[in-house]
Parts: structure tokens; sequence; C-alpha cells
């Protein structure tokens, strides 16, 4: 494979922390205080979730959502946090790898009909699956650095 500037493995560092650096920066502009304290995240997903098109999600937020939203704000919030460190240090890559194809794909199924989050969402998903499937964390890690996940 030939390459500018930087090698393959670079490449997809760098792509394994801009993804990183996304997950920070939508962690950062959450306004944690109304979402931990008045409910406003799991409130707004609540109304996309209950006009869906699909029944399955509305059926699966009241299942599992609704009942805990206080609960799913922290792991909502957090989750993007922890997602954003570890994508960007390169600690624990392939479990943030797969723990941010998930979410994406969680985001992407409740917001079909966003289009601008749509395309968002893509793309972050595609993201995540060619840094797990070209193993991203070879190349200016923590994990490389200690030797985890050769």
């Amino acid at each position: 494979m030939q390459t500018m500037w930087l090698g393959g493995a670079e490449w997809l560092a760098v792509l394994r922390i801009g993804l990183g650096l996304w997950w920070l920066e939508s962690w950062r502009h959450k306004d944690r205080k109304g979402w931990f304290e008045r409910g406003t995240g799991i409130a707004w997903a609540a109304d996309v979730a209950a006009k869906h098109r699909w029944p399955f999600v509305q059926r699966g937020f009241a299942a599992v959502v609704r009942p805990r939203a206080r609960l799913m704000a922290y792991v909502v919030v957090y989750a993007e946090l922890a997602l954003g460190v570890g994508l960007v240090l390169g600690v624990l890559t392939p479990i943030a790898l797969a723990g941010s194809l998930l979410l994406n794909l969680l985001y992407l199924v409740l917001m079909i009909h966003d289009w601008a989050e749509q395309g968002q969402n893509a793309m972050m998903v595609l993201i995540a699956a060619v840094a797990l499937g070209a193993m991203a964390w070879q190349t200016w890690s923590v994990d490389a650095a200690l030797g985890w996940f050769p």
C-alpha cells in the first residue's frame, strides 16, 4: 500500500483519533445539567421514539429506556466521554470501537427520519468499522505501547 506523508497504520490511527475527537465533541456540547437534572436528552429521545415509524423502536424504548430515564441519561453522556477518551488515547481500543459502532447504530435507528443525523451516524459507523477491521490500535495508542491486542 502506498500512502502520502504517513504510513497506512498511521493514517488509521488518525482516523481512530478523529472518531474519538468526534465523540468528545458530542460529549462537550451536551447540556449535562439539562440531561441529568431536567431529563432533557431522554425526554427528547422519548418524543422521537414515540413518533417512530418502526414499532420495535417504540416498544424497545418503552421497555429499556423509559423505566430507567435518569440512569440512561448518565449512560449515554458518559458512554460518549468514555468512547472519546478510549479512541483518542487508544485505550481498550477494540472495545471502544465496538461500542462506538453499536451506539452509533442505535442513534442511526432512533433518528432514522433525521437526514443530518443519519449522515453523521452513518459516517461514524463506517469509520468505526474500518478502524476495527484494520486494527487501528497498532500505532499511536496505549494499547500498542502496552502490547495489548496484538
